[in-house]
């Protein structure tokens, strides 16, 4: 019987050395810290400068009300006040060919050669009313707006000068974070009295060009 008890006292007192070695050297042991290895991604932001300016030319045709459609170019430069509204003026130069009247009878010209140069110069509001995008090959998008106009100025033709307001739509598509493509079509409206009575005109300009953003 006493070997039993001495058995039993001899195997907890085993059990109880290992438990404490267990714990010491668990205690002595430094813990292993897992860190995860995460691959790193070389982000590059788009290179899109703030660039508030925008200046460049423009040509195309002018409809001149009473006389034949004829060569129009000129200037244009705008500020970009939000990415919605930006102010343009703009300067232009054409000349009026012969008048309907003209060409029917075939007589003497109305108007001195001189008295033709048509040139203009406005100040106007435009709203980028519907900015986008546009891609091309499948990858590369290019930055788009479709805006409205409208602006107050002047207009110096056949040797007298009106007041003038023009209203239009334009299409800007930017090549890169400089350069962009547009296409114009506005309506330069004043009132003359050119042939005897006061009436309202409307010439119509459809044009091109290239601006440079700075």
């Amino acid at each position: 019987m006493e070997n039993r008890y001495q058995r039993v006292l001899l195997t907890l007192l085993c059990c109880a050395t290992l438990s404490v070695q267990a714990q010491e050297d668990a205690a002595q042991s430094p813990l292993e810290v897992v860190r995860p290895q995460v691959e790193r991604r070389d982000v590059r932001p788009a290179a899109i400068d703030r660039q508030d300016f925008e200046v460049g030319t423009f040509a195309g045709l002018l409809s001149i009300a009473d006389f034949d459609a004829d060569l129009v170019y000129g200037l244009r430069g705008a500020w970009h006040v939000t990415e919605d509204f930006f102010l343009e003026a703009s300067y232009g130069l054409s000349q009026g060919d012969q008048t309907s009247f003209e060409k029917l009878s075939g007589g003497a010209p109305l108007f001195e050669d001189a008295d033709r140069d048509y040139t203009y110069y406005d100040l106007g509001v435009g709203w980028n009313v519907l900015p986008g995008e546009i891609f091309l090959f499948g990858s590369r998008a290019l930055k788009s707006d479709l805006y409205l106009l409208l602006g107050a100025g002047s207009t110096d033709f056949l040797d007298d000068n009106w007041f003038t307001v023009n209203a239009g739509a334009g299409y800007r598509l930017l090549l890169n974070d400089w350069l962009a493509w547009r296409l114009d079509v506005r309506d330069h409206i004043f009132d003359r009295d050119t042939f005897g009575e006061d009436e309202t005109t409307h010439n119509i300009e459809v044009s091109m060009g290239l601006t440079v953003f700075f």
